[in-house]
């Protein structure tokens, strides 16, 4: 592992080597915000899995210090219950500076504990945004941690690292919350079962579920292994590989459309629709149906970002912009909407967000048929 993760004379005969072996481990990415609880969870599944005979690694990455490039890798001090467990493995990796919450050694540490003979392998991505998504390209299976209380129902419609999961784990279950968080997953998840055939965005035939888990108390891990287990053998084994073969270790696995999203999000929510683009501007529009609307009649706050998302898209499209590190949302959804209602996006580029923060790559406002501002969202680029 570390003459890999140093990328020392011999990595690429070591990596030779061990390619006939790959493929046989499970590989379990969990992400999620920072504090989300991942390493907890980590943790209570190792024990979950040790009790069944397993072997299992896991691949733990930490942020690096941007001033000493240094990293805590303080993740496996959570994990201390089962670290000295003779069938567990743990290995730390700094990111430094790669975005997308992995670091470049992390396949390769992968690689190596698959080739071992590990069961599983589980990656715990940095504390991760909305497009640090590069999870998609290594796990056969994704998590996404959703805990409650993180300040608004806008942590449940981020297009980009939401739309990679193939379960959602509620995790902090016991804490007020959660039966609300878990209420907004699935109102998304209605809406993106709408795109799903258009994106691609899910494995034929899975259902995205949406589990709740106090890892702490051990609460809701019996049915997080089982939905685990069913994702397993919907999906198999060493989709990184089959997606390296079938892209030159490029393009993400198929199965999510992640591609599809970023070139041109008109392409993959039904209904979006390109008005205009013109030099670091675009208008998209959408005509609302009925699966849009919540029970109440009030546009689903996923198909509103979503709108904003393929202005944004459209606007940036073909001009080389940095990949988006994060966005400042705003949105306000206090009358009505009805179905055949039309929703206009409009980007155009903005020197601040709609919030303090960084500078802004694009302003995004989305307004109703009637001409008010519902939503305002303001699109930052990683470098700044």
């Amino acid at each position: 592992m570390s003459l890999i993760e140093r990328g020392a004379a011999g990595a690429a005969d070591l990596r030779a080597a061990i390619a006939p072996q790959l493929g046989r481990a499970h590989v379990l990415g969990i992400t999620g915000a920072p504090g989300a609880g991942k390493s907890t969870l980590v943790d209570a599944l190792l024990g979950a899995l040790l009790a069944r005979g397993e072997r299992v690694g896991v691949v733990a990455v930490d942020p690096s210090s941007p001033i000493s490039g240094g990293a805590l890798l303080g993740d496996r001090v959570r994990m201390d219950a089962h670290g000295e467990h003779p069938n567990v493995f743990i290995r730390s990796l700094a990111s430094r500076g790669q975005l997308g919450g992995l670091s470049q050694a992390t396949r390769g540490v992968v690689d190596v504990l698959d080739a071992a003979g590990f069961d599983t392998v589980i990656v715990e991505t940095v504390g991760a945004g909305q497009s640090e998504v590069e999870v998609t390209r290594l796990a056969d299976t994704c998590l996404v941690a959703c805990p409650p209380g993180l300040g608004d129902d806008v942590q449940a419609i981020k297009a980009g690292i939401l739309e990679i999961a193939d379960l959602f784990v509620v995790t902090k279950a016991d804490l007020p919350g959660a039966r609300a968080t878990a209420r907004d997953l699935q109102q998304m998840l209605r809406v993106r079962a709408v795109a799903a055939d258009a994106a691609r965005a899910t494995e034929p035939g899975w259902q995205v579920a949406v589990v709740p888990v106090a890892a702490s108390l051990g609460d809701g891990l019996d049915a997080l292994i089982e939905k685990i287990d069913a994702h397993a053998q919907s999906a198999g084994r060493g989709r990184r590989l089959h997606a390296a073969h079938a892209g030159g270790g490029v393009e993400p696995s198929p199965r999510h459309g992640l591609q599809a999203a970023r070139i041109g999000a008109c392409s993959t929510w039904p209904g979006i629709e390109q008005v205009s683009d013109a030099e670091g501007h675009a208008i998209a529009s959408l005509q609302l149906r009925a699966a849009h609307l919540d029970a109440e009649g009030r546009c689903e706050r996923s198909v509103v970002f979503a709108l904003a998302d393929a202005a944004w898209t459209l606007a940036a499209k073909g001009r080389g912009l940095a990949p988006v590190a994060g966005v400042d949302v705003d949105i306000a959804l206090d009358r009505m909407q009805h179905e055949g209602e039309t929703l206009l996006a409009r980007a155009a580029p903005a020197s601040a967000p709609a919030r303090t923060g960084p500078a802004a790559a694009h302003r995004v406002d989305v307004f109703g048929g009637d001409g008010e501002a519902i939503a305002r969202v303001a699109f930052r680029l990683a470098s700044t």
